[in-house]
């Protein structure tokens, strides 16, 4: 048995909670020392003075990096070391993985233009509930949360609209509502949506589906979809002229 099946790697759990575990064993950390590590997980690596000024932000610089070299030394060292601790810079220890990163990285590999490789399995990551460090207040978790909140929903619709170019519209649905789960007035959520019922042949489900949109948005925020959106339909369908007089909102991605 080698030593990789004998210690499985480090994993840091930021999506839903925050979670360590180390050797197949949860691991409990102080929040200081939490914080840190969450960090440095998100960012790969970072200066020990944009770490201590992060972190510690109405601190004097010379408090803040007494805080950054004490909450260190409260993190597992050699073997299980979880940083690499250079001169200038804080790294995540090559053998650490982060839930957070990897749905990042699969989904700016779906929203590029080249987007995944069609014989790719479908990413069961971007389908997780859990949004980033929940409850977690501090300026620097707040933007990475919304960042990827943002950046998983383009994912999700990127994915809906090549599942149905691939001819498997039932699981594009699947997807799409799972981006309309994540921001209910999203837009562009509901076109992947009516995209995937149109691929699988159901005008009237897409029909309703817009309908039931349009309604939603009118009520919540007083304006209409797109013209975008109503030209996916065909005009019989009399929805240009329902929307006549409307002012038209912000759309999504």
């Amino acid at each position: 048995m080698d030593r990789s099946e004998a210690c499985p790697a480090p994993r840091l759990r930021l999506l839903g909670r925050f979670g360590l575990v180390c050797g197949g064993e949860a691991v409990e950390l102080s929040g200081n020392a939490q914080r840190l590590l969450a960090l440095v997980g998100l960012r790969s690596s970072l200066s020990r003075t944009l770490l201590a000024g992060t972190l510690w932000p109405e601190a004097t610089e010379a408090h803040a990096r007494g805080s950054l070299r004490s909450t260190l030394c409260k993190l597992p060292h050699g073997d299980r070391a979880l940083v690499t601790c250079g001169r200038n810079a804080i790294s995540l220890a090559d053998p650490v993985t982060v839930d957070a990163r990897e749905l990042a990285e699969t989904a700016l590999r779906l929203v590029r233009p080249s987007g995944a490789p069609g014989d790719e399995p479908v990413p069961t990551v971007l389908f997780g509930e859990g949004e980033l460090l929940p409850g977690w207040d501090d300026d620097w978790a707040s933007l990475e949360r919304e960042r990827l909140r943002h950046l998983r929903l383009h994912a999700l619709e990127a994915l809906a609209y090549r599942l149905a170019g691939e001819g498997r519209p039932a699981l594009a649905l699947e997807t799409a509502l799972t981006s309309v789960r994540g921001e209910p007035l999203r837009e562009s959520a509901h076109r992947a949506v009516v995209a995937a019922y149109l691929a699988q042949g159901k005008a009237n489900e897409a029909v309703r589906h817009y309908r039931a949109f349009r309604r939603a948005l009118r009520e919540e925020l007083g304006v209409a979809p797109s013209p975008q959106f109503t030209r996916m339909l065909a005009p019989e369908d009399g929805l240009r002229s329902d929307d006549a007089g409307v002012t038209h909102g912000p759309y999504g991605a």
